[in-house]
């Protein structure tokens, strides 16, 4: 093995977060290194695939002011680069009117003034067709909302990572790190020193931490992303302007379930549900459970008749979860010079851009631009009190 090379910052993890970070890095004139477990681009992790939902439509007033800055990022991006990452549909949201889901969401959305359309059950077909609202249901559409394109979005940003010199390794797993005022990373190809190092990955997240002696409350779940096809194609198409959609709870479950147009596969529409089952991350395949299909099918059949309720397509993505769904964005407790962008669960895609500026922050001590206390190790100080 060579001798060590120095960086400003290590990033390990080269998935949606940790491009962004290093890109924003590499912006600072940070010598940056990201560093990657496997052959990129793969499909082992949580950013891969062609498409996610960017949305306003949140409970929380913090997200929905982080994303106004990171529509302005994500537009920002496309003009630098020449490459469309956004495309506006607009995101139907659905729930019993007299649920506190619905309700938070709707009016988190007013009172940010959100450009929004109400749906009435009179109007709704004549919006949303092909489409059933149960009864009970409200509806409203977030017009501002649309799809991501990911795989698109992790090229380009790394592109635009490795033009500001940024130096890209993949197809090294991490065997240790060493923490100090230099922090001594060890992989399966090389030994690197930095200022500072930034953990962004994913599933992995607690197996590099337990060589920080911390460890945090993160359950790592399979999620089967489903392609529903239809039966007269072009019906749910995202050129006939079908909306991604939203179900906050429904006589299926408590969780959400959600959907994006026609656009990836032509004539498939994604329908997925927002929780999955316990996995390891390195045994990911081997977790085979359909309790999540199973009820996606019957969904499928009471609420989108134009669709066959049998999934054409499956694939894998994992999700990491924390107990409150909410992220984790903070340095290490007791290494200030390590930073840790973890448990993003199932929601963090669309915060790419504002993610990877608020961990740059972090990283180089600077003040960061949004109140990060609802992101912050210490709400699970207790149960982390031992590795503490």
């Amino acid at each position: 093995m060579s001798a060590a090379e120095d960086f400003d910052c290590v990033v390990v993890g080269a998935g949606v977060q940790g491009s962004f970070t290093a890109h924003q890095l590499a912006q600072k004139n940070q010598r940056t290194l990201l560093l990657d477990q496997f052959v990129l681009p793969h499909t082992r992790g949580s950013s891969h695939g062609q498409t996610r939902i960017i949305r306003k439509a949140y409970e929380q007033d913090f997200y929905t002011h982080m994303m106004e800055e990171c529509y302005a990022l994500w537009a920002q991006l496309e003009r630098e680069t020449g490459v469309k990452l956004y495309r506006q549909t607009g995101l139907l949201v659905m729930g019993p009117e007299k649920s506190q889901n619905y309700q938070l969401l709707k009016t988190t959305l007013e009172r940010n003034k959100v450009p929004l359309v109400l749906l009435t059950r009179d109007n709704f077909s004549q919006h949303i067709p092909n489409f059933t609202l149960a009864e009970g249901d409200g509806a409203l559409v977030d017009i501002t909302a649309g799809i991501l394109y990911a795989d698109r979005t992790l090229r380009t940003v790394q592109a635009q990572f490795q033009k500001l010199g940024g130096i890209i390794r993949d197809k090294e797993k991490v065997m240790d790190i060493k923490p100090g005022p230099v922090v001594t990373v060890s992989t399966s190809a090389g030994v690197y020193r930095a200022k500072r190092l930034v953990i962004t990955a994913g599933p992995w997240t607690n197996r590099l931490l337990s060589h920080t002696d911390l460890q945090l409350p993160l359950e790592v779940v399979k999620i089967n992303v489903c392609y529903w096809k239809e039966k007269v194609p072009g019906t749910y198409s995202v050129k006939r302007r079908f909306p991604c959609f939203v179900l906050t709870e429904g006589e299926e479950t408590n969780e959400h379930i959600y959907g994006l147009p026609s656009d990836e596969y032509p004539g498939l529409v994604k329908i997925c549900y927002h929780n999955g089952v316990k996995t390891d991350p390195d045994q990911r395949d081997k977790q085979t459970d359909r309790s999540d299909i199973n009820l996606l099918q019957k969904y499928v059949a009471r609420c989108v008749p134009g669709l066959i309720p049998e999934p054409a397509v499956v694939e894998s993505c994992m999700y990491t979860m924390t107990p409150d769904r909410h992220f984790v964005l903070d340095c290490h407790p007791k290494y200030s010079n390590i930073v840790i962008g973890a448990g993003f669960s199932g929601h963090g895609f669309k915060f790419g851009p504002i993610v990877g500026k608020l961990l740059c922050e972090l990283s180089l001590g600077e003040v960061p631009s949004y109140d990060l206390s609802p992101f912050r190790i210490r709400r699970f100080q207790t149960k982390t009190k031992s590795a503490l």
